[in-house]
């Protein structure tokens, strides 16, 4: 059996045949498009996107790992709304998603706000 090694930015997945429905979405400026019900993650994956992420620590490199929500490996940006799992979300059109760099910000809570204390 033959095996091919995929070089850096081609799609790590292909499409056999023509899909019904395509979408077209965004990713880093960038349009993109899919078939129609397919996850960002394998959106990104069919049209050779990766890595998703850096880590926040050591800014390493991260894409899709599980693709069923277990692993947090895909988070990216989806518009504007940081920490957002890749493989969870399916994608729609004219829909925004950004690679996430580092830690997403987490809003500091308001003076005198309850906390659930």
């Amino acid at each position: 059996m033959a095996t091919e090694t995929a070089s850096a930015g081609s799609p790590l997945f292909r499409l056999d045949g023509i899909p019904s429905s395509l979408v077209t979405l965004m990713f880093d400026d960038h349009p993109i498009t899919a078939p129609a019900g397919v996850s960002i993650a394998a959106a990104l994956l069919l049209n050779g996107i990766g890595p998703f992420r850096n880590t926040p620590v050591t800014s390493a490199p991260r894409a899709a790992y599980c693709m069923m929500g277990v692993c947090f490996e895909c988070l990216v940006e989806v518009d504007g709304k940081p920490g957002c799992q890749a493989c969870q979300i399916p994608i729609r059109e004219g829909m925004s998603v950004r690679r996430q760099q580092g830690a997403s910000a987490v809003p500091a809570p308001e003076e005198g706000e309850d906390h659930g204390r």
